[in-house]
């Protein structure tokens, strides 16, 4: 990122430390004292990795964008559900074998981000082999598809008009494009393969269940279908958090453990609060201790979420909390680690408001609606206790949308319980891919199903690992498990052509 010839050094590091901040943590607050961590492809921590955080993702010459003029109501007959909204997504032609080979199509489910920003490269990694059309669909209301020319913060606003916010209208979405591609290319008999990471991953299942007859399979990344009510423990997520410190490091994990109530005993001292935010050197005086432990607790989860082989953010953060000098106090370990995230910087922590992403506003309303995940911290060696509060999450939800969460409706409309007898009699088709080290694995399906729904897992992998661009450092267990996928995908596609031959097509 080149600094403007006229921008002062203050004002550079300032910018910096807004563009930073904005990225690096994966568990934003997205309602108050409730953190659901964020369902994102890609990594959002910038360790040792500046140039990361601060790139623009922008899509290649090698696309081309097209706007499709969809349904605004695919559920309803009111005069209003006939409008259209101009929805975006971009193709790469350059690999496809042709309509007339029957050649396949990958189809990227778009999630909560604009179609930019997807950072996803296992479509064009493999559509050379596979002869495949790539296709990145954008989901409503994010990027340049929001519902009547709105703004995301205007049409959130809006009562009438975010109730068309939600996945089951977004699969629907997927499809009608999906459909409308298929005839525009004469490509009745090409086989459509759906691609997702994170939420993304999720839909991505989800459509192969509600609408087979469109995609032959799918591809669910990091999808995390099981984080429901009553289907995975709230404190699963934090487990994999303090499981993935443990094994990199028992002091940095104990450390961390034990500054809880360091930051709560300073906090409760004469000048206690101030004291904190010259240790942390915050951005501005910390109004609470909470404030604080927030903050760390959600760099912590974002070194785990996104814990990497090539930055290793576990690694780095407990290299120096660990690495500290020993005549520093708890206090001052867990700010080096904290420095370990940032770089060095002029302030930490709390830092001034800047205006909330698109992905920050969406996944809101989102989790306020439907996709209710009860994270909480209960039993759990490195953190103090957080219990999700479901009556204190359904009045937050109140006092900000003006509605009360639906928990149950995503379980009811897509399934969860009894994952393995209902998927074992009617689901096929489904690669739910995980790496062991994301806390959001511990909601995710990591046995087979049957010969066709299978898990792919690695115990080292994060989040969405598999699915982003693959590079020659990327390390045996990943590389293996890209192919596992692949073999499976391609014996989708053979079995398919198969059955064309058979009916004579």
């Amino acid at each position: 990122m080149a600094r403007h010839p006229t921008m002062s050094s203050s004002h550079y590091s300032l910018l910096i430390i807004l563009i930073l901040f904005s990225a690096c943590v994966a568990a934003g607050e997205t309602l108050d004292g409730h953190r659901i961590p964020k369902l994102s492809v890609r990594r959002q921590t910038f360790i040792q990795d500046r140039k990361q955080a601060v790139r623009a993702s922008i899509l290649s010459e090698d696309f081309q964008t097209f706007f499709y003029n969809q349904t605004l109501d695919h559920f309803d007959y009111r005069p209003e559900s006939y409008a259209t909204f101009k929805q975006r997504y971009v193709i790469n032609f350059n690999h496809w074998g042709g309509a007339n080979a029957s050649a396949p199509i990958f189809a990227y489910l778009g999630a909560e981000a604009a179609i930019d920003d997807h950072g996803v490269g296992f479509l064009i990694d493999n559509a050379a082999q596979f002869r495949a059309l790539s296709v990145y669909i954008e989901h409503r209301f994010y990027g340049e598809s929001i519902p009547y020319g709105l703004t995301l913060d205007k049409a959130l606003s809006d009562p009438n008009v975010r109730g068309y916010f939600s996945s089951a209208q977004a699969l629907a979405d997927y499809a009608e494009i999906l459909v409308y591609l298929k005839h525009k290319l004469n490509a009745k008999d090409s086989p459509i393969i759906v691609i997702g990471g994170s939420y993304g991953g999720m839909l991505a299942s989800w459509f192969r269940l509600k609408y087979p007859h469109v995609a032959l399979g799918a591809l669910a990344s990091s999808a995390p279908i099981l984080y429901f009510l009553d289907v995975t423990p709230q404190g699963a997520y934090d487990s994999v958090v303090a499981k993935d410190f443990l094994e990199a490091s028992f002091s940095c994990h104990q450390t961390i453990r034990l500054s809880w109530e360091e930051i709560d005993r300073v906090a409760s001292e004469p000048h206690g609060l101030t004291k904190l935010s010259n240790t942390f050197k915050t951005c501005r005086p910390l109004q609470s201790s909470s404030q604080l432990k927030d903050h760390l607790i959600d760099v912590y989860r974002s070194n785990a979420q996104y814990n990497d082989p090539f930055v290793r953010p576990v690694k780095a953060t407990c290299n120096a909390i660990d690495g500290a000098s020993p005549r520093n106090d708890i206090l001052k370990k867990i700010f080096a680690g904290l420095v370990a995230n940032y770089g060095n910087l002029p302030c930490y922590v709390n830092p001034p408001s800047t205006p909330s992403s698109q992905t920050d506003l969406g996944w809101s309303w989102q989790t306020c609606s439907e996709m209710v995940m009860p994270i909480g911290i209960t039993e759990n060696t490195m953190f103090q206790p957080e219990p999700f509060d479901l009556n204190s999450y359904n009045n937050d939800c109140k006092r900000s949308y003006g509605i009360t969460p639906r928990p149950h409706w995503i379980t009811t409309y897509y399934g969860g319980h009894d994952i393995k007898l209902v998927l074992h009699r009617f689901a096929s088709n489904i690669i739910f891919s995980n790496g062991l080290q994301d806390p959001y694995s511990s909601g995710g399906v990591l046995k087979n199903i049957s010969d066709t729904v299978v898990a792919v897992y690695t115990a080292k992998g994060s989040h969405c690992l598999d699915i982003l661009p693959a590079t020659k450092a990327d390390p045996d267990w990943l590389v293996k498990q890209r192919k596992i996928e692949i073999e499976i995908i391609q014996k989708w596609i053979a079995t398919y052509h198969a059955d064309l031959r058979t009916l004579g097509k």
